[in-house]
């Protein structure tokens, strides 16, 4: 069941991860939470794929977290099984290897929206709200909203959500940085589909390599980004060439720093 929760197709340069679960509005429990970490699995894999979209099948994007999912979980069960299994997947989405746009044709909230923030670009159509309603229901934000969240959109944005208890239509959104477009209903799939090509027409490994290269600016990622980036600089090299080869031969290498 599993693997239809949460699908991947390719469409050309363009990778599209779905949420299937559109009679709960996309909410997230552990078996999705599963699916979708396979599906970015399986993007980041794809021969060809550039660009990965993540929607939500019907109305909405996503609903967050299921609340009938966490709500009977001993404490140490939230902890480990959901806040910090919630995290493992949504930092799998923000280091995908490719750009990722975020397709929000029905409401972002809470777990809903900290997914959003995961990808890198987010296109809304003018119906959709955003906000962090935790609080509402004596929680706080748990996979990233107060902490990637507020590096992307800005602490006030997110006090004013987390605290505040604000929801934002579509337009406050873009105004305030947390969306990057607003499209006209029904035109998120395609706006983004659109953009992503265009994105996919740059420089692949350029267009990885500033993504990296941000993402440590940004504190999304540090240690693994800088060795990811210096890795891949010595794989173009003559160097890592003469040493696969001596080592392959058994004989000491002729290093020409070439």
């Amino acid at each position: 069941m599993t693997e239809r929760l949460v699908t991947f197709e390719q469409d050309g340069a363009i990778g599209i991860v779905t949420l299937r679960r559109p009679e709960k509005f996309n909410a997230l429990d552990i078996p999705m939470l599963r699916a979708l970490e396979a599906a970015l699995d399986e993007a980041d894999l794809a021969e060809g794929v550039r660009v990965v979209l993540i929607r939500g099948e019907g109305k909405g994007f996503c609903a967050g977290g299921d609340v009938e999912a966490w709500g009977a979980m001993s404490a140490a069960d939230f902890q480990v099984q959901w806040v910090r299994y919630g995290h493992r997947v949504f930092d799998r989405l923000a280091r995908l290897r490719q750009p990722t746009i975020a397709v929000l044709s029905g409401h972002a909230l809470g777990g809903g929206l900290e997914l959003a923030a995961a990808c890198d670009f987010r296109v809304a159509e003018t119906q959709v709200k955003l906000g962090f309603p935790e609080t509402s229901i004596g929680v706080v934000p748990g996979w990233s909203g107060t902490q990637r969240a507020v590096r992307r959109f800005g602490a006030q944005a997110v006090r004013r959500m987390a605290i505040g208890g604000e929801i934002f239509p579509a337009a406050d959104a873009l105004a305030l940085g947390i969306v990057d477009r607003v499209v006209e209903t029904g035109q998120a799939l395609e706006n983004a589909k659109v953009w992503g090509e265009k994105i996919a027409e740059r420089g692949p490994l350029a267009t990885e390599a500033a993504k990296l290269m941000i993402g440590i600016a940004e504190g999304e990622e540090s240690a693994a980004a800088t060795e990811a980036l210096a890795s891949g600089f010595i794989a173009l090299t003559g160097d890592l060439k003469a040493g696969v080869s001596a080592f392959k031969g058994k004989r000491k290498p002729a290093f020409s720093r070439s």
